[in-house]
C-alpha cells in the first residue's frame, strides 16, 4: 500500500553503518528527511546522497535529522559513508521490512536483483506524520530536491 502525505510514518528499527541501532521512533521532536535509494555505490545513488551531504547545513538550519535507507549490509554502508564523506546515518534494511512498510520494493531490479529499494524520499514531522511522499518513477531520476527544501521550510 502506497505511504500518503498525511499519514502516520510506518516504523523502523534499523542498524547503521556504526552496527547502532536506529528507530525513527527516537527521532520523534526532529524533522526526518529519509531517503531510499537502490544500492550504494552506484552512480545515481551517490549523486542522491552526495547532494544530502552538500545541503547539510540546510538540513541541519530546518532542525531535519537526513537518514539514507538501502538493503546494504553495514559493512558496506560503512565504507560508502566514509568514501563519500557522507555526514547523516545510512542504515541497512537488509531483511527489507522498511522498504515494504514503505511500498519501496522494486521487484525485479538489474541483473535479476530482487528485493532491492525503489529510489525516492520521504519526511517525516516532529510528530511523526508523512510531509512529503516521492518515489521516483525509474531508479534514474532524482527527487525533487526543491520541493523537498520547500516542505521542510513549510513546517518551521
Amino acid at each position: 500500500m502506497a505511504i500518503n502525505v498525511g499519514d502516520k510514518a510506518p516504523q523502523f528499527n534499523l542498524y547503521n553503518s556504526d552496527k547502532q541501532q536506529v528507530s525513527l521512533e527516537s527521532l520523534r521532536g526532529k524533522n526526518v528527511l529519509i531517503h531510499f535509494y537502490p544500492l550504494a555505490f552506484t552512480g545515481t545513488c551517490t549523486l542522491q546522497l552526495c547532494n544530502a551531504r552538500d545541503n547539510m547545513e540546510v538540513y541541519t538550519k530546518l532542525n531535519c535529522t537526513v537518514l539514507g535507507i538501502s538493503i546494504d549490509t553495514p559493512h558496506s554502508l560503512k565504507v560508502f559513508k566514509e568514501q563519500q564523506g557522507l555526514t547523516f546515518d545510512l542504515l541497512s534494511d537488509f531483511n527489507k521490512t522498511a522498504i515494504k512498510d514503505y511500498d519501496m520494493v522494486i521487484e525485479n531490479f538489474a541483473l535479476d536483483m530482487h528485493g532491492v529499494s525503489k529510489r525516492g524520499a520521504f519526511i517525516v514531522d516532529k510528530d511523526g506524520i508523512i510531509r512529503y511522499a516521492e518515489v521516483c518513477p525509474t531508479v534514474s531520476d532524482q527527487p525533487d530536491y526543491n520541493a523537498i527544501k520547500t516542505t521542510l521550510e513549510g513546517l518551521n
